[in-house]
């Protein structure tokens, strides 16, 4: 074989980071020999795998389309040394998931993940769907949980579970006694909503088809507890998924508002690299997501 696994880890770290000192750093390697490593590399099949812009080295053409390949045969190298070493370790996983998941989903199933494996290693990282997609393509993430529609060519995204996005207002507001809401109380009603690129925020702009550009949005902000508080205080209404108003109804707090003609179905999906390796910790985790759906 003439290439080694450690030129492949320099290589994908000098992609991941477009800089070989910082490459080398990641590595534990110094800067020379990770520059001995790209270059040997490269020379050995007579190939360029970086351009120079300015003091980044940027992966080129054939780099990006061996980048994928790379990743997934290190992936399958590392589950080997994990089998050699503990028999079949399930290792590191690292999660991405949504604000919504993440904050009242994930970690419950962290819990019964980490007590069915019990030399199991998670990360968890909570953003929103466009950062989340964004790096499960870059494989800074195994897996993402989210609740937004994705279309990327380099990810697979399959459902996981259904959801519902629900309209609500303090108890003391004005809508409340009037419980079923017509468009016109959608369009006078000021919203305090999710950011743009989130999964929620995408999930109420398509149900509100037809009366966005007139639709009065008072706030946007990046975090679910916060919109509750605000929408507590008799701030507006807002709309969020179900499971994340359970308690909120059930203490008074917040009174659910019905849309019967406006669809607020919508789904949660699983997102992972079309090329990343399936490894025994991401089939172990995806098949106790699909056990877990209620």
């Amino acid at each position: 074989m003439r290439y080694t696994l450690r030129q492949l880890e320099v290589f994908l770290a000098t992609a991941h980071f477009e800089n070989v000192t910082k490459a080398a750093k990641s590595l534990s390697m110094s800067q020379s020999a990770a520059s001995g490593a790209l270059k040997d590399l490269e020379q050995q099949f007579d190939v360029q795998l970086f351009d120079r812009i300015g003091k980044r080295l940027q992966a080129n053409e054939l780099g990006k389309l061996l980048r994928p390949r790379a990743e997934s045969l290190l992936e399958q190298a590392r589950e080997l040394e994990q089998e050699l070493i503990s028999h079949r370790d399930i290792g590191h996983l690292n999660l991405g998931a949504t604000l919504t998941i993440g904050n009242y989903l994930a970690v419950g199933l962290m819990a019964e993940f980490m007590r069915e494996h019990p030399g199991a290693q998670i990360s968890l990282e909570v953003a929103n769907t466009e950062s989340i997609a964004r790096q499960v393509a870059n494989f800074d993430l195994d897996i993402g949980l989210v609740e937004g529609e994705l279309h990327h060519p380099d990810l697979e995204v399959t459902h996981w579970r259904d959801d519902e996005l629900v309209v609500f207002c303090a108890p003391t507001h004005g809508l409340a006694a009037k419980g079923t809401l017509s468009d016109q109380d959608l369009l006078t009603a000021e919203w305090i909503l999710r950011e743009q690129g989130s999964g929620t925020r995408q999930g109420f702009d398509r149900a509100m088809h037809g009366l966005l550009s007139n639709q009065i949005i008072k706030l946007e902000l990046q975090h679910t507890e916060a919109i509750i508080r605000a929408v507590e205080a008799g701030l507006g209404i807002s709309c969020l998924s179900r499971i994340t108003l359970k308690d909120s109804f059930a203490r008074g707090s917040l009174v659910p508002l019905s849309v019967p003609h406006r669809d607020l179905l919508r789904a949660f999906y699983f997102v992972l690299h079309k090329n990343k390796y399936r490894s025994a910790g991401i089939e172990s985790w995806l098949e106790l997501c699909r056990r877990y759906t209620q």
